[in-house]
């Protein structure tokens, strides 16, 4: 199991990019969060299996974006935490 905390820059608010995390997320069987941040950012938090967080990763980064991904990601940033055992996968204001 693994724990990701991403934040993501671009234009990611106001254009469904919350809601297909949530969507790509729930399709790879992750719990977590997606929440828009005051700076413009979303933070996304990911927890599940090592190869389904790594894909999700992909998807988060990948330019331009195969998975039909709303907005424009212009970096990813990163950090691994241990694993909490959430489940279920929320969007945030």
């Amino acid at each position: 199991m693994k724990r990701l905390v991403a934040l993501v820059d671009g234009h990611v608010q106001g254009v469904g990019f919350r809601w297909w995390v949530r969507g790509e997320a729930t399709e790879l069987g992750l719990a977590g969060s997606a929440e828009n941040l005051a700076d413009g950012r979303v933070r996304v938090i990911l927890e599940g299996s090592d190869d389904a967080v790594g894909e999700m990763l992909a998807r988060l980064e990948e330019q331009p974006s195969a998975y039909r991904r709303p907005g424009h990601v212009d970096t990813v940033s990163h950090q691994w935490e241990e694993p909490r055992g959430d489940s279920g996968f929320q969007v945030l204001t």
